[in-house]
C-alpha cells in the first residue's frame, strides 16, 4: 500500500499552531513511509473562508519546510462532485430529505433538555410518505439532506495512537445533515464537511488520516460514509491536543495561536518545526533534542506519539530557538538580523556594510534567544554618538577615569586598523602608564564607548566601533560630557 496522507486546513483564520503540528506529523509520517503528503484547502464555508487566510496557510507550510507532493486542492472547486455523492446516497436509500423547521428542531431540543437527555435529532422525517413530503413542499419548506445512522450500529476502528476505539450509532446525535437547505433552483444545498472530507479522501486515495483528537466523533460518522460510498476506510491516528500550562487547550489568551505570530516573535522555522515535533512525540532513547525535519523523519513512528495532551512550554521553545541561533554561521545569521536592525531604524548600508554586519552578528549571536533580541543586543554599536546612562556617568566620575579616556584617545592617534591584539595591548599600556587597576580601565573604556557599564564583549565591540571611526567620536563626546 502506498502511504498517502493529507493536511486539510480550513481558511477561516491564520495557520493555527495545532494545524501546523498536525501538518508536521503528517509530513514526517509520509517521508518515513516513502509516501505522499497532500495539501487540501477545505474552503466550502464561503462566508468565513478568505483568500488571505489561504495564503497565510500555504506560506506557513513553506516557511516550516513542509513541501507537499500534490495540491493544493480546493473543495470550493469540487462542489458538483460532492452533490453527485449526495445524490448517490439518496438513490441508495441511505439518505433522505428532512423538512424540519428551525423552530421545530429547537422545540425538540428543549423537550430533550427537560427530560435531561442529550440533544439529538429524533429522525422524525426518515420515513416520510409521499403525501407528507408533498405537503411540506406545498408549504414552501426547503429540506436538508440527512444521512441515516442506525442507533444500534457499532463503529470500531484501530487507532494508531489510541488503540481500539468504539462508538455506538446512538451517541452520534441522530441522522447526520450532509447538505444544507437549497437556495434558488438548487436540487439540494451546500454539501457539508463530513461528506466532503470523505469524498475527497476516497478520490485522493488517502491511506492514513492523522489529525487531532477533537475529530474522533467525526471519524465515527465518516467511517459510515466511507462504507456507504463504497470507499476504503483509511487508517486513523488521533493526535493529542496542545495544552497551555493550566492544562487547557492552547488559545489566543495564551499569547499566540498562529504560525505567523511565532514568525513575528523572532522564532526560526527550523526551531518551531523541531519543537512541534516534540509536542506529543517522543524520539527514541538517546536521540538529541535538536534535529532537522529530515532527521526526525528517519525515526518517526506513530506508536511513539502520546495519548495525553502536550503542554506548550515557552522556556523549552526559547531554548531550542537559541540553539539554532547560537550555531548558525554569522554570514547566514546576518541575513535574518538585518531586517530586525532596519526595522529598529538603525542606519547602515546592508550591501556596503555587509562585512561589518557579519562581524556584528557573530558578536551578538550567543546572546540571542529570539531574532528580535538582536535589536537590544546591538543598539549600543550603531552610530557615532552615545548617551551615558546613570551607571556610566558614575563610572566616569571616578578618580582617574577621565585620564584613562584621554590616554586611550592619544593611543588611537594614527591607528587606522585596530585588531583585537592591538586593542588589548593599548589597554595594557594605559593601565601601566596611569598606574591604575586594569578593571578601572576596562570599565571606564566600556562606559565611554557604549554609554553603559554592561554589554557585549568589550574588545570585539571596540574593534567594530573603530572600523566605523565611532570609537574616537564617542570617547571625545564622553569626555566633553564630564
Amino acid at each position: 500500500m502506498t502511504v498517502r496522507v493529507r493536511i486539510a486546513p480550513s481558511p477561516t483564520g491564520n495557520f493555527h499552531i495545532g494545524t501546523a503540528r498536525t501538518a508536521v506529523f503528517n509530513w514526517l509520517f509520509a517521508r518515513r513511509q516513502g509516501g505522499q503528503f497532500i495539501v487540501r484547502i477545505e474552503d466550502t464555508d464561503t462566508e468565513r473562508s478568505k483568500a488571505e487566510f489561504t495564503e497565510n496557510i500555504l506560506e506557513g507550510l513553506k516557511w516550516l519546510g513542509l513541501n507537499w507532493d500534490e495540491g493544493p486542492f480546493y473543495q470550493s472547486q469540487r462542489i458538483e462532485r460532492y452533490r453527485e455523492a449526495v445524490q448517490t446516497l439518496l438513490d441508495r436509500g441511505l439518505a433522505y430529505r428532512c423538512y424540519c423547521t428551525p423552530e421545530e428542531l429547537e422545540t425538540m431540543r428543549e423537550a430533550q433538555k427537560a427530560r435531561q437527555e442529550a440533544p439529538r435529532y429524533d429522525n422524525r422525517h426518515r420515513n416520510l410518505k409521499a403525501e407528507q413530503e408533498a405537503a411540506f413542499v406545498a408549504e414552501g419548506r426547503k429540506p436538508v439532506i440527512r444521512f441515516k445512522i442506525e442507533d444500534e450500529r457499532e463503529i470500531i476502528w484501530s487507532d494508531q495512537i489510541r488503540g481500539q476505539v468504539v462508538w455506538k450509532g446512538r451517541d452520534l446525535g441522530g441522522d447526520m445533515v450532509i447538505a444544507r437547505t437549497p437556495e434558488g433552483d438548487e436540487v439540494f444545498g451546500q454539501p457539508l464537511y463530513n461528506l466532503a472530507v470523505v469524498v475527497d479522501d476516497i478520490d485522493m486515495q488517502i491511506s492514513h488520516v492523522i489529525r487531532g483528537e477533537d475529530h474522533i466523533a467525526n471519524t465515527a460518522k465518516q467511517i459510515l460514509l466511507y462504507e456507504a460510498l463504497g470507499g476504503t476506510v483509511p487508517v486513523f491516528a488521533h493526535t493529542p491536543l496542545i495544552l497551555n500550562q493550566e492544562g487547557r487547550k492552547l488559545s489566543k489568551r495564551d499569547g499566540v495561536t498562529s504560525i505567523s505570530d511565532f514568525q513575528g516573535m523572532g522564532f526560526l522555522p527550523d526551531a518551531i518545526a523541531n519543537y512541534m515535533t516534540l509536542l506529543g512525540w517522543t524520539p527514541p532513547e538517546g536521540s538529541p533534542e535538536i534535529f532537522s525535519l529530515s532527521e526526525a523523519a528517519q525515526q518517526f513512528e506513530l506508536d511513539r506519539v502520546s495519548k495525553a495532551g502536550a503542554k506548550f512550554d515557552w522556556q523549552k521553545l526559547d531554548w531550542i530557538n537559541s540553539q539554532y541561533l547560537h550555531n548558525m554561521p554569522p554570514d547566514q545569521l546576518v541575513d535574518l538580523l538585518i531586517p530586525q536592525w532596519q526595522g529598529a531604524g538603525y542606519a547602515f548600508d546592508p550591501v556596503a556594510d555587509r562585512d561589518w554586519l557579519v562581524e556584528l552578528a557573530a558578536l551578538v549571536a550567543h546572546s540571542l534567544t529570539r531574532l528580535t533580541d538582536a535589536v537590544a543586543e546591538a543598539c549600543l554599536l550603531f552610530g557615532d554618538s552615545i548617551t551615558l546612562n546613570e551607571a556610566a556617568q558614575e563610572q566616569l566620575k571616578l578618580d582617574g577615569a577621565r585620564e584613562i579616556l584621554q590616554a586611550v584617545l592619544s593611543g588611537l592617534e594614527g591607528a587606522e586598523n585596530l585588531t583585537p591584539e592591538a586593542a588589548k595591548s593599548l589597554i595594557n599600556q594605559v593601565t601601566k602608564a596611569q598606574k591604575v587597576k586594569k578593571g578601572l580601565v576596562m570599565k571606564s573604556l566600556r562606559a565611554g564607548l557604549t554609554g553603559e557599564v554592561q554589554g557585549p564583549d568589550l574588545i570585539q565591540a571596540w574593534v567594530l566601533l573603530h572600523q566605523k571611526g565611532w570609537d574616537k567620536s564617542r570617547l571625545t563626546q564622553a569626555l566633553k560630557s564630564l
